[in-house]
């Protein structure tokens, strides 16, 4: 993919710093490291950093208009390029190049912002149109390419791919925004539109954002959402044909590339599904690559296996080291604000394995999210019945009692892990999801924070961040509805950031059929009971795959890529552990009650509970903070 920064004098014409718009522009060298190019006017520069993936004779960037009015810089692909061309063509646009940039900066000079609403693929860019003196900026309906921005004291716009291109220029504000904190231990992220950072922002996925020179006051605009409509039902052989179908032609259209294309295969239904429409689709063998690792709990090579020798692709696989802890340091350069995911790590291996062999890899992610494959989504609708069945006066005080008394047994089998799932009953329904998937959960981050960070929330929780979500959301169905609010947040905000910054970080370009705008929309409009069964999520996926993948594929338990982070913390990374969470930083911050630090690393590391998560979590903040003070 590629990189891109701008700086945009809202008030008037002043000069641009070209020596801090090219370190902004380098400092994302690694997504674009084969051509680096600024433009450079009254008032505006453009900085971009290009991975040559079609056209890489051509394309350059950032691109002038043949008329010299308008100019662009962009990060992405745009599938649906030789079609618009073609409307462009016949509406007298004459083009010099034979890439989808040009047809992007085209595309605005004809239609203006609805530009957006024909583009089908990943994207992030910003448009200038001299004769209108407007800064045009837009992003992906589902947040595959990331977009920050800030408005700073002396009246710059700023804006880039990373937020290490903001961080570049001196005059951002760098005060922590006390409701990102909060909303970090929540989720594990920070969902759009913050950043850790006050007045800095994510462009949300599906919005673009227009600025008039001299206006003082811009706003961003929705232009896509996903609508959950229902269509009339289908048979499940029907639907299953419609969707293999469409699947295809979502894996069709991203196979283009002038560079090696290949596929991730971990041997989870999601990408198996994506390589055999691959295989089904090219007459030569599609390069797979996956990584194993030692610990069988963590392992699903054989799986993929299974599937490269079906498809005789060109498979590669490597195994990662059990104890590959080496990366953790990396990660908060890597992400530039709090991230606590921890399979960024095994991602970040597996793009360093794909890029050994191509530029272009096709991903899995987004089935879970759009097909209901989460387990939580079927704990949620059982727990949609119960709030359904009890009256609140009886639920929440019967529940809450049994959240209160029933012992946390991290050590036990899952069978005997009521408690969580007692609490969450006891709340409504959006508390309730809320608490199944947040990664600390409220009880625990007041304890956690500081008198002072509790003091400056005034009251603000996570969950909050759910509740606008709600406020706008297009269904009333209990499973699309928590599918609509992952859509929103875990999706962007965990599953894309992830992949984006881990491929980035090797100059990888990840392509995403499943987040194909066009198969979410017919997607959501599934019966809900097409996506989750009984006991069985993806449903009818799984059903339209029988043909392509085995049983031992299709319905064994969902694994992912997981750490052993509980070894880890009362092993090898012990004394790590100790001098990150007790040391100076995290003491001086003001933001975290140190005696509970104290009780959480003596807890975990003497046996009695399992806190890896929550430690994970303080590990990466601790990194954020030590990196950025």
């Amino acid at each position: 993919m590629c990189g891109i920064v701008g700086i945009f004098d809202i008030k008037e014409k002043r000069e641009i710093n070209r020596d801090l718009l090219s370190r902004m522009n380098e400092s994302q060298h690694h997504r674009g490291p084969d051509e680096g190019g600024l433009h450079i006017e009254a008032g505006l520069g453009f900085g971009h950093r290009r991975l040559s993936i079609i056209d890489l004779a051509s394309g350059q960037q950032p691109m002038v208009s043949h008329d010299k009015n308008a100019v662009l810089t962009y990060n992405g692909e745009v599938y649906n390029f030789l079609e618009l061309r073609k409307e462009l063509e016949d509406l007298g646009f004459v083009f010099q190049t034979h890439c989808d940039t040009e047809v992007i900066l085209y595309a605005w000079q004809a239609w203006g912002e609805s530009c957006v609403d024909r583009l089908r693929g990943m994207f992030a860019f910003a448009v200038w149109d001299r004769d209108q003196q407007t800064l045009f900026l837009a992003r992906d309906r589902l947040g595959v390419k990331p977009l920050y921005y800030a408005e700073l004291p002396s009246g710059q716009f700023i804006f880039g791919s990373e937020l290490k291109s903001l961080k570049e220029h001196p005059e951002l504000p760098k005060t922590l925004d006390p409701t990102a904190v909060e909303d970090y231990f929540g989720f594990g992220y920070i969902p759009d539109p913050k950043t850790i950072y006050k007045n800095v922002y994510k462009l949300e996925p599906g919005y673009c954002l227009t600025i008039k020179r001299g206006s003082k006051t811009y706003q961003p605009r929705q232009y896509w959402d996903v609508k959950f409509a229902p269509r009339p039902p289908q048979d499940e052989k029907a639907a299953g044909e419609e969707l293999i179908e469409r699947l295809r032609e979502a894996v069709k259209i991203r196979m283009v590339a002038d560079v090696p294309l290949g596929a991730f295969l971990s041997g989870g239904v999601d990408s198996s599904a994506v390589v055999a429409m691959m295989a089904c689709l090219s007459n030569d063998p599609v390069n797979t690559c996956s990584i194993s690792f030692g610990d069988p709990a963590f392992n699903e090579s054989q799986f993929a296996e299974q599937v490269a020798e079906r498809y005789h692709t060109a498979h590669c696989v490597e195994q990662v080291d059990p104890d590959d802890f080496s990366l953790i340091d990396q990660l908060a350069g890597l992400y530039d604000e709090p991230y606590a995911d921890s399979s960024a790590l095994p991602t970040y291996r597996v793009c360093e394995l794909a890029k050994k062999q191509v530029t272009v890899v096709l991903s899995g992610d987004g089935g879970d999210e759009n097909l209901a494959g989460y387990r939580r989504y079927r704990w949620h609708t059982y727990e949609e019945q119960m709030r359904s069945w009890l009256p609140d006066n009886i639920r929440k005080p019967v529940f809450g009692l049994l959240g209160q008394v029933y012992p946390k047994a991290d050590w036990a089998p899952k069978i005997f892990r009521a408690k969580s799932t007692f609490e969450s009953i006891a709340r409504d329904s959006m508390e309730g999801y809320f608490h199944s998937v947040s990664v600390q959960s409220n009880e625990f981050r007041s304890k956690l924070f500081s008198d002072q960070l509790k003091g400056n929330l005034q009251g603000y929780q996570a969950v909050d961040v759910f509740r606008r979500h709600v406020d706008n959301a297009p269904t009333e169905s209990p499973l699309s509805l928590v599918q609509y609010l992952d859509i929103k947040t875990y999706l962007p905000g965990d599953i894309l950031t992830k992949v984006d910054r881990a491929s980035m970080a090797h100059a990888l370009e990840v392509r995403v059929p499943l987040l194909d705008h066009k198969l979410v929309e017919w997607m959501a409009g599934l019966q809900p009971d097409m996506k989750l069964r009984g006991r069985e999520g993806k449903y009818i996926f799984k059903k339209s795959l029988e043909s392509y993948l085995p049983d031992d594929i299709l319905y064994r338990p969902k694994m992912g890529f997981s750490v052993p982070l509980n070894a880890w913390f009362k092993g090898p990374l012990k004394y790590k552990v100790q001098e990150s969470l007790l040391g100076e930083t995290m003491t001086h911050c003001g933001l975290f009650n140190h005696s509970f630090l104290e009780y959480i690393v003596n807890q975990h590391q003497s046996g009695m509970r399992d806190y890896s998560s929550p430690i994970w979590s303080l590990l990466m903040f601790e990194a954020f903070l030590r990196t950025n003070s």
